[in-house]
C-alpha cells in the first residue's frame, strides 16, 4: 500500500484553501478602489450639496475617494434607475430623495425601478424645511399677502422641477390656504433663481440650503415663510406657514443615501458605518447647519420604515390634488 501523500490532492487543497483566503481577503478589503456617488439632480441644488458634503468625510473612514456623478432627468428617476441596475457591489451608491424615493412613483408612469424593492437604505443625510421667497421688490412680504394676492390674481411659483418635493409643497400649500397659482418647473434651483430675480415668476418655491445665502443677502429676494414646524435657526426671522395663515402646515424635504438592493452585508454595513460616523461629525453637521438643514439619524430598517410612511402621505396628496406629471 502506498501511503505517501497523494502531489494532486495536495496541490487541490492548497489551491482551495488560497482561493478561499483570497476570498475572504477580498470581502474585508473593502473598498478596494473608488466610490461612484449618483446625484440624480443637477449641480448646486440641495441634493448635490447634500452629497458632496457627506462624501468628503465618508472618504475618511472609507479610505477610497468617492466620485459625485449628477445623471439628472425625469425629476430624480434617471438617476436612481442608474443605481437600480448598477452592480450590487458597493461601489455605486446614490443620493436619494422624498421625491425619487416616496413621489415620483405616484406621478410618472413605467417608472424603470421600484423604489421600496430595489434599493438597500444606507442611511438619512439630511432634512430640510422648503422656503417660500418672493423677489425683493415684490409688494409680497408676507404669507398672508401672497394668500391675499393669489386671491385676487393669478400668481405664479417656480419649483426645480415637476414632482419633485417642492412642487408638491406648493400643491400641499394651495390645499391648505384655499389658493391657486401657476407651477412654472424648472430644471433645478440654478435655474428657477434666476427666475425670480428676473421677475418671471412671482413666487419661489425651494429647499432652504439653495436659496439662504440669497435670503440672507436681501438684496434680490425676501423669505417669507418656511414650509417646517418650527422656525429654522438658520433664517429665525421668517415665520412658518403655519404660523402665517395655514395652521399645521408642516412640510420637511429629505436625502437619503441608498445601494442596489443585494449589495454584500459587510459593503453595507462599511458605508452605513461610514455615512453615520461622516453626520456625527462636526465639518458635515456645521455646514448643513450653516445651510439651514439638520443632519439624519434613520439607517437601514428605520429610514426603511419612514419611507413608507412617507409615501402614504405624499400618494395621498396627488391623488386629492389630482396632480400628474403631463
Amino acid at each position: 500500500m502506498n501511503n505517501k501523500p497523494s502531489r494532486i490532492g495536495s496541490r487541490t487543497v492548497i489551491a482551495a484553501l488560497a482561493s478561499l483566503a483570497f476570498a475572504g481577503g477580498a470581502q474585508a478589503a473593502f473598498p478596494e478602489h473608488a466610490i461612484t456617488m449618483v446625484v440624480p439632480y443637477p449641480p448646486g441644488g440641495t441634493t448635490d450639496i447634500a452629497a458632496r458634503t457627506v462624501a468628503q468625510v465618508m472618504e475618511k473612514s472609507l479610505g477610497q475617494t468617492i466620485v459625485v456623478e449628477n445623471r439628472a432627468g425625469a425629476g430624480g428617476n434617471i438617476g436612481m434607475a442608474n443605481l437600480a441596475r448598477a452592480k450590487p457591489d458597493g461601489y455605486t451608491i446614490a443620493m436619494g430623495t422624498i421625491g425619487t424615493q416616496s413621489i415620483n412613483q405616484f406621478l410618472y408612469k413605467d417608472m424603470a425601478f421600484d423604489p421600496g424593492k430595489d434599493f438597500d437604505p444606507i442611511a438619512l443625510v439630511l432634512t430640510t424645511p422648503n422656503v417660500i421667497a418672493v423677489n425683493a421688490k415684490s409688494d409680497i412680504k408676507t404669507m398672508k399677502d401672497l394668500i391675499a394676492a393669489a386671491k385676487s390674481r393669478k400668481l405664479s411659483y417656480a419649483s426645480p422641477g415637476v414632482g419633485s418635493s417642492v412642487h408638491l409643497t406648493g400643491a400641499y400649500l394651495e390645499q391648505a390656504a384655499g389658493i391657486e397659482m401657476l407651477h412654472v418647473p424648472f430644471k433645478g434651483a440654478s435655474a428657477s433663481l434666476p427666475a425670480l430675480i428676473g421677475g418671471q415668476v412671482d413666487v419661489l418655491l425651494d429647499n432652504l440650503p439653495s436659496t439662504l445665502a440669497q435670503i440672507k443677502d436681501g438684496s434680490k429676494i425676501r423669505g417669507i415663510a418656511v414650509t417646517s414646524a418650527q422656525r429654522s435657526p438658520s433664517v429665525p426671522d421668517i415665520p412658518t406657514v403655519a404660523e402665517s395663515g395655514a395652521p399645521g402646515f408642516d412640510v420637511t424635504a429629505w436625502f437619503a443615501l441608498y445601494a442596489p438592493k443585494g449589495t454584500p452585508p459587510e459593503a453595507l454595513r462599511k458605508l452605513t458605518d461610514a455615512a453615520s460616523s461622516a453626520l456625527k461629525s462636526d465639518q458635515v453637521r456645521d455646514k448643513f447647519t450653516s445651510l439651514g438643514a439638520q443632519t439624519g439619524a434613520l439607517t437601514g430598517d428605520e429610514l426603511k420604515a419612514f419611507e413608507a410612511q412617507e409615501r402614504v402621505r405624499w400618494s395621498k396628496l396627488i391623488k386629492d390634488r389630482n396632480i400628474a406629471t403631463q
